[in-house]
């Protein structure tokens, strides 16, 4: 964990939170490295349970809300965790709105998910969408708690990626089951090793106020097996408490092309919530990814990122920064037309190769290439893979196309 912590700081991905005052616990600044990557992450995210279906809707609701809200919810009464002397104590931070005698309480969110539920009457009037359906959001959330640690693991402010899947009664299993299946594949497909990856089924006495039933999806961290990601079936709950309906239209009957009249039964939907941690997540890829090696009798230490989730794709360098010609090369027939085609790719130009080479590892870069002096004369380029360290010798000509290929 150790070694994680130190890259993190070292090539520019996670800083402590207000570090030159001596920082504040359970707070993490994002370099560089560490926006792209997290931009990455909430992209995939994003595209595989948005914009690649028909039934998601998304959001961004409020972080300050009317606290109404998180008494109808239940979260004034009961989002408390204990103290060390058994007392209870509410993990929401709680702010005034206004100013004087007339302000009044609010809280920032300890989650994302009331922000979609007092909107889904919203939804529902603006897009009219039949059952099942969706609603998805990333945002920040904060939680008070009383002993943040373990670097991202427990943090007071941290970001989201929850889904509120609205569904009739008697079909909770059928898509709780579903999305447990699409949660597992998101998951390998971003590169979290599935090895460590396990499914637990949380007791009543566990759950959360709202839960009629939750998988927590475990990941084996240095400091132990812990919560990465969680499925609940949230019932009714929310929905009934702030008293909103869905009227639903009859089912149109099997092998009859035109539905049937609505009979405009009016129900309250049941929810199921596939909720994603994006700190966790990106913590579960360092970790996933770390790795070392023994390249000409040293250690090497590398991130092991899949190229759609590095924070850079590949890394430009001339052999020699004190050579005009083969700077200009570099810069205007290599970097500027990837820097152009693919966005994430890095200029470096600062050490001897093999230092060039050992700081893109640790980043995760999967690609580095270099402009030398053959490459004026026949427009080739030398491409270093990241895992291999193997090297080969291609046309610039043929370089996107090269990448594209392996991304």
């Amino acid at each position: 964990m150790g070694k994680i912590v130190s890259l993190c700081k070292r090539r520019g991905f996670v800083f402590q939170g207000s570090e030159i005052y001596g920082g504040l616990a359970g707070t993490y600044d994002w370099g560089h490295f560490g926006v792209a990557l997290k931009n990455n992450l909430k992209q995939s995210w994003w595209k595989k349970f948005v914009d690649s279906r028909k039934d998601m809707y998304g959001i961004d609701a409020a972080i300050l809300m009317n606290s109404k809200v998180w008494e109808v919810s239940g979260h004034v009464a009961g989002f408390s965790d204990p103290t060390e002397d058994g007392k209870q104590f509410n993990v929401m931070f709680k702010t005034q709105v206004g100013a004087g005698e007339e302000a009044e309480v609010s809280y920032l969110r300890p989650e994302t998910a009331q922000g979609m539920f007092v909107n889904f009457k919203n939804i529902v009037d603006a897009f009219h969408p039949k059952l099942p359906f969706g609603m998805a959001q990333i945002g920040k959330a904060f939680r008070n708690e009383i002993a943040p640690r373990d670097f991202l693991f427990r943090q007071r402010e941290f970001e989201q990626m929850e889904i509120e899947y609205f569904i009739r009664l008697n079909d909770w299993e059928k898509y709780f089951e579903y999305w447990k299946g699409e949660m597992l594949d998101w998951m390998e497909e971003i590169g979290i090793d599935m090895n460590k990856i396990h499914e637990l089924e949380v007791g009543d006495a566990d759950r959360a106020h709202y839960s009629s039933r939750t998988i927590d999806f475990e990941f084996d961290y240095p400091f132990g097996r812990k919560e990465l990601f969680g499925l609940t079936y949230r019932s009714d709950f929310d929905l009934k408490n702030h008293k909103l309906e869905y009227i639903d239209e009859a089912p149109t009957p099997e092998g009859v092309g035109v539905p049937t009249e609505s009979v405009g039964n009016k129900i309250v939907p049941h929810v199921i919530e596939p909720t994603f941690g994006v700190d966790r997540a990106i913590l579960a890829l360092f970790l996933s990814a770390y790795s070392e090696d023994d390249k000409g009798g040293e250690v090497r230490s590398y991130l092991k990122f899949k190229p759609n989730i590095a924070p850079v794709i590949c890394a430009v360098s001339p052999l020699l920064k004190n050579k005009p010609e083969l700077v200009e090369y570099a810069n205007t027939k290599v970097y500027a037309p990837l820097k152009a085609e693919f966005g994430r790719v890095a200029w470096d130009d600062n050490g001897n190769i093999g230092k060039r080479y050992r700081r893109q590892d640790e980043i995760g870069t999967p690609f580095c290439i270099v402009v030398d002096f053959d490459t004026l004369t026949d427009d080739t380029i030398t491409v270093r893979d990241r895992d291999t360290g193997e090297q080969e010798r291609i046309k610039v000509a043929d370089l996107q196309s090269y990448i594209k290929e392996r991304i």
